[in-house]
């Protein structure tokens, strides 16, 4: 697994040589793209004298160069994002944490982020009680919030920590330029073994908190290879090129094969109780994108959790 290494955003002072890619650069943006910061942060931070080049302050509009020593009074952590409780949560890993963003393992049970009606623990709320701030573009709620998995989705989310990361990662997501990786066991044997949906998607008509395939809905593209075939079900990896909410587990239900444990779309749930799911056998397995700071290509993978590990034990046996 690439990753980038990076300094972090916690208040104090900081000190760095310039980079040879930054020799050049006006000095805000320097300290904005060094420290995760937006260019008005950055900006009003030199403005206010807390940035030095070769220990005397500069302008924000002056060029810096390389090898030159930057020191810089970054600002203390802001708060949680309005509505954001921090608060610790059981199972959530995080994977990797830089500058601009991070990467954690979500449990099963946990929400991206706060909503109507929801009131157990969310990625946000665990990501600040863990002392990780986020950027606070989007909705209130939601802030660094750039895609989501479902509450009984388990697997790899990314995170914005930085107004640059957001901007750049919604924009590779809407491109579909973000590689995301599934893993699912779905009911029966799927023909052909390998091939793509192509099926809208919009909200059930009839049902509440479902969505379904609907003519004149969003454009949504599901890829599949089966992995493993077992006598009841298949483990198939999922490619997706869009990002509808339920669209994995719509699209295989729709083909008659929904994910296994998914009693919402139509899932056995005597095979469920045999396989002591009580959720469905979807994990989001692998992440793949460029870096916003560096543009290099990251990659993330996460393991199967105990849950579901079973499961798939008891189908082999």
């Amino acid at each position: 697994m690439s990753q980038p290494t990076g300094l972090g955003t916690v208040g104090g002072r900081r000190a760095l040589p310039i980079p040879d890619g930054l020799d050049g650069h006006r000095l805000d943006q320097a300290v904005s793209r060094l420290f995760g910061l937006s260019r008005t942060a950055a900006a009003a931070l030199v403005e206010a004298g807390d940035a030095a080049v070769d220990g005397v302050p500069r302008g924000k509009s002056d060029r810096v160069s390389a090898g030159a020593w930057l020191e810089v009074v970054l600002p203390a952590p802001a708060p949680p994002p309005a509505g954001i409780v921090a608060q610790p949560v059981d199972g959530l890993r995080v994977v990797h944490a830089d500058e601009d963003i991070v990467v954690v393992d979500k449990p099963v049970g946990v929400a991206a982020h706060p909503s109507p009606g929801w009131t157990g623990p969310t990625v946000l709320s665990g990501l600040a009680a863990a002392g990780h701030t986020v950027a606070t573009s989007g909705a209130a709620e939601r802030q660094g919030i750039v895609h989501r998995l479902d509450v009984g989705t388990s697997g790899l989310m990314v995170v914005a920590k930085s107004e640059r990361a957001y901007s750049t990662l919604k924009r590779a997501f809407k491109y579909r330029e973000v590689d995301k990786r599934y893993h699912a066991v779905v009911q029966g044997h799927l023909d052909p073994l390998r091939g793509t949906v192509d099926a809208p998607i919009d909200r059930h008509p009839t049902h509440d908190y479902r969505w379904a395939v609907v003519s004149g809905g969003k454009p949504s593209i599901t890829h599949y290879e089966t992995i493993e075939a077992f006598p009841a079900a298949s483990l198939v990896d999922v490619r997706l090129e869009t990002g509808r909410t339920h669209q994995i587990r719509v699209h295989f239900s729709a083909l008659r094969h929904p994910c296994v444990g998914d009693l919402t779309y139509g899932a056995d749930p005597t095979l469920a109780a045999r396989l002591g799911l009580t959720r469905q056998w979807l994990h989001a397995r692998a992440l793949s994108f460029l870096h916003p700071r560096t543009a290099e290509e990251v990659r993330f993978h996460s393991d199967y959790p105990d849950d579901l590990r079973r499961a798939l034990a008891v189908l082999g046996e």
